[in-house]
């Protein structure tokens, strides 16, 4: 998971819905992005970054649970 990402998101108040329609993707391409279950573009790291006014690498970083690794 990105919990960064997640953070990021929660902080600034908005939802997946309003994140992925400021990127013009859609919400489930969005989670999958928030979850780590995709990479997404430079072009949609570029928005997340300018949007949350957090550095990508940051919001990239996946955090592996205590139960994934089991």
């Amino acid at each position: 998971m990105r919990k960064n990402l997640k953070e990021a998101r929660q902080k600034a108040g908005m939802t997946q819905k309003q994140v992925a329609e400021y990127l013009g993707i859609s919400e489930r391409y969005y989670k999958f992005m928030e979850s780590g279950q995709t990479t997404g573009n430079v072009k949609l790291w570029d928005k997340l970054e300018d949007l949350f006014n957090v550095h990508q690498r940051f919001l990239r970083e996946i955090h592996h649970d205590k139960e994934d690794s089991q």
